[in-house]
């Protein structure tokens, strides 16, 4: 079943999302996989129990190269990126000259003068144009349109992906390296956004499947019920990243939101730990600002299946909490867990009460 347009871009596995029955909607200006016949819940609790391999392909990568690469993009993002080691990357935010964010993403250091990047689909277009319009003259922002993303995923992903790449026995949690699987040459880091272990895996688009779909994990074989998740933000990725943590892959913009509810939630920090002198006066200041006026703060939201199942469209529904689950902006006043609040699902009120983050441990390696 498809629900998008011929001028949707595909990903590099359309063919074996559709061979598998998928149910293809628009999403990020791409025709992505939604669901399965053995529908979101057994991708979720495959994702849980075993492991799950996501498509992303949609989502932005690039190349940022030049020795004064880290520099360049610590005046666009609060994170600290000249202190990352080759073979590092961070989660940070990308934001505008008032401090205000305008997408996330990942950068991995792969070498003194070379940054990899991954930002959200929907924002690549827009990002890399404002990252390029920020550069100075040594330093070049290649996009690679050419290559595929996924995330393999699951508490058994790395006992699976061993035999096909005996490199990443060692690779520890947020730690990026280049290596073959099963023959492929492939950029992975141990990281994701599902809460489990795992790794997301960048590789050449015309080989994404390739060798691996005979040697590839059983529970990812093409043909099985579990071979493939859906990979956009209304199918099982999305489930299972929001019970787990608030980190984001969104199409919105918040340019007058800063990093600083971030920071109350402990993913980045309120301001840079330590950053070089020639960080713009205004940026720096502009954060601080930001941070110290923060008003709002986005808290867990927690409701009875019962009265979800009275409104008409609920919440994402935790498998392991069985109850439904969703985030959202709230004055600080009315943040603290316990707080009974009132949620609108499409015009009918829905109680809910305030949870701490994230709803679920993670189980990310060490």
């Amino acid at each position: 079943m498809t629900e998008e347009s011929d001028a949707l871009h595909v990903s590099p596995l359309d063919g074996l999302h559709r061979a598998l029955g998928a149910r293809i909607v628009g999403f990020a200006g791409y025709a992505m996989p939604v669901s399965y016949p053995a529908g979101i819940l057994a991708e979720h609790r495959a994702c849980r129990e075993e492991a799950a391999l996501f498509d992303v392909s949609h989502m932005g990568q690039a190349g940022l190269r030049g020795m004064a690469a880290a520099a360049a993009l610590e005046r666009l993002v609060p994170g600290d990126i000249a202190v990352l080691a080759p073979g590092r990357q961070r989660y940070t935010l990308l934001t505008n000259a008032a401090g205000g964010i305008l997408d996330d993403l990942m950068v991995a250091r792969l070498a003194e003068d070379d940054l990899f990047l991954i930002v959200n689909a929907a924002r690549k277009a827009a990002d890399f144009a404002h990252i390029t319009a920020h550069l100075p003259p040594d330093v070049t922002l290649t996009p690679h349109p050419e290559r595929a993303l996924l995330a393999f995923q699951g508490p058994k992903a790395m006992t699976l992906l061993a035999p096909l790449a005996p490199a990443l026995a060692d690779l520890h949690f947020m730690a990026v390296r280049e290596c073959a699987i099963a023959g492929i040459p492939c950029l992975v880091s141990r990281s994701g956004y599902t809460g489990e272990d795992g790794v997301e895996i960048s590789l050449p688009a015309a080989r994404p499947w390739g060798r691996w779909a005979s040697r590839c994990p059983a529970c990812c074989r093409p043909g099985s019920a579990r071979a493939i998740c859906s990979g956009s933000k209304r199918g099982s990725a999305f489930t299972a990243r929001i019970s787990t943590r608030p980190r984001r892959r969104s199409q919105q913009t918040w340019p007058g939101r800063s990093p600083s509810a971030g920071a109350r939630l402990g993913i980045f920090p309120a301001a840079p730990r330590s950053r070089p002198s020639g960080k713009p006066a205004r940026r720096a200041s502009a954060l601080a600002s930001a941070s110290k006026a923060g008003r709002r703060c986005e808290p867990g939201l927690r409701s009875s299946p019962t009265g979800a199942r009275s409104a008409a469209s609920p919440p994402a529904v935790s498998v392991r909490l069985s109850a439904p689950i969703a985030m959202g902006y709230v004055a600080a006043a009315f943040a603290t867990p316990g707080t009974a609040l009132a949620v609108l699902v499409r015009e009918r009120a829905l109680a809910a009460s305030v949870v701490p983050l994230p709803f679920l441990p993670h189980r990310y390696a060490s």
